[in-house]
C-alpha cells in the first residue's frame, strides 16, 4: 500500500502542489457560490429562483468536501489523461478506423448513418404522419424535421458515447491485463471516436436548418461549446459505469432501458416549453435537457448559453460532481480488475 502511494505522488508533483490545487478548486467554487447567491433575476418566481440557489449552493459544498478530502484519488485521474493525451489521440483516431476495417466504403458509413437516419425521421413525421411546425414563445415558426434533428443529434451522441464508453475496459480487455498500460485512457478514447460521427451528425443538422431558412449565425458556434459539455457530461459518468459493468454486467441491459426511457423523459420528440413551469423545474434536474435545448439555441432560437444562468451553472456544477464520484469509483475498484476479466 505504501509502495503504491509513493509511486502515485511523485507523479502528482509534476503539476500542481496539492496545497494549490485545493486552493484553485475551492476559490473557485467559492466565486461560483457567491456568483449564484447574489444573481437576481426580477421576471423569475422569487421562490423558484430561492430553491435553484440552494440546490446549486449544496452539490458545490459537496463538491469541494468530496475534493478535499479525496483529493489524491480524485486528481490522479485527470492528470492520467492530460499526460497521455497524444496517445488518446492516437488510439480514438484507430479506434474509429477499426470500426469501418474491411468494409468497401469505410468511414464513410459514419456518414451515411445520420442521413439515413435523419431520412426515415423524415418520411415518418412529414410524410406518413405529418407533423404542425412548432411555435416558440416568440412567434417563431419551426418546421417539425427541423426541432426534431437538432433534439435527436446531441441524444444520438450520448447514447453512443455512454454505451461505448461503458464497455471500453470490457472491449479493451486485453490492455487491462497489461500492468504498464493506463486503462484509464480507454473511456475517452471510445467517447472521442463517438465524437467524429457526431460532427457528421452535426453537418446534417446544419444543412437541414439552412434548407428550411435557418442560416448559420455567430450562435450558431454554441454548438462546439454544447458538444464539449456532453462530452464532459458522457466522460464524467463512463468512469462509473465502466468500473461497475466489470462487477456487474447486468449494468449493460439496465443502462439500454435507462436510455429508452430516458429518451421520452427528455425534450428530444416534444417541446418543453409546452410544459408548466412547475413541471419544467423537474424535468430540467436532467442535465441533458440543458444540452438538448442548447442545439436548438444555438440553431433558431438565437440565445446565447449564458443568458439560462442558473441552467448552465447547474449542469456544470452537476458535472464536477459526477466526475469525482466516477474517479472516486474507478479508483477503488481499478485494482481488481485484472483479476475478475
Amino acid at each position: 500500500m505504501n509502495n503504491k502511494k509513493r509511486k502515485e505522488k511523485p507523479a502528482l508533483r509534476q503539476g500542481i502542489s496539492k496545497k494549490t490545487g485545493l486552493t484553485i478548486f475551492t476559490l473557485v467554487m467559492l466565486i461560483m457560490g457567491v456568483i449564484i447567491a447574489c444573481y437576481h433575476n426580477p421576471l423569475a418566481n422569487q421562490t423558484d429562483e430561492l430553491i435553484k440557489k440552494i440546490i446549486a449552493c449544496t452539490l458545490i459544498a459537496a463538491a469541494v468536501v468530496a475534493v478535499l478530502k479525496f483529493y489524491d484519488k480524485i486528481i490522479l485521474l485527470p492528470f492520467e489523461l492530460y499526460q497521455n493525451r497524444r496517445l488518446i489521440w492516437r488510439l480514438a483516431k484507430n479506434d474509429f478506423k477499426r470500426r469501418y476495417a474491411g468494409s468497401y466504403m469505410g468511414a464513410i458509413w459514419a456518414m451515411v448513418q445520420p442521413v439515413v437516419t435523419v431520412a426515415m425521421y423524415y418520411v415518418v413525421f412529414q410524410v406518413i404522419m405529418p407533423q404542425k411546425a412548432q411555435l416558440l414563445g416568440d412567434g417563431i415558426e419551426v418546421p417539425y424535421l427541423v426541432f426534431l434533428t437538432a433534439g435527436l443529434v446531441p441524444w444520438f451522441y450520448f447514447s453512443e458515447a455512454l454505451t461505448n464508453g461503458m464497455m471500453a475496459l470490457l472491449e479493451y480487455e486485453y490492455l487491462v491485463k497489461k500492468v504498464v498500460f493506463k486503462i484509464s485512457i480507454l473511456p475517452i478514447i471510445k467517447i472521442i471516436a463517438a465524437t467524429f460521427i457526431h460532427g457528421f451528425f452535426v453537418l446534417v443538422l446544419l444543412i437541414i436548418a439552412f434548407l428550411y431558412g435557418f442560416t448559420p449565425s455567430l450562435y450558431t458556434l454554441q454548438i462546439f461549446y454544447y458538444s464539449f459539455c456532453m462530452f464532459a457530461l458522457v466522460l464524467a459518468i463512463s468512469y462509473t459505469t465502466c468500473s461497475v459493468v466489470i462487477y456487474f454486467r447486468d449494468l449493460q441491459q439496465i443502462v439500454a432501458i435507462g436510455l429508452q426511457i430516458g429518451m421520452w423523459a427528455t425534450p428530444v420528440l416534444w417541446q418543453l416549453g409546452s410544459m408548466s413551469k412547475k413541471a419544467q423545474m423537474l424535468v430540467k434536474i436532467n442535465p441533458l435537457v440543458y444540452i438538448v435545448e442548447g442545439y436548438r439555441s444555438s440553431i433558431y432560437e438565437k440565445q446565447w448559453f449564458w443568458e439560462d444562468f442558473y441552467s448552465t451553472m447547474y449542469f456544470w456544477i452537476i458535472t464536477v460532481v459526477l466526475f469525482c464520484i466516477g474517479a472516486l469509483v474507478y479508483k477503488r475498484l481499478k485494482v481488481h480488475f485484472a483479476d475478475i476479466m
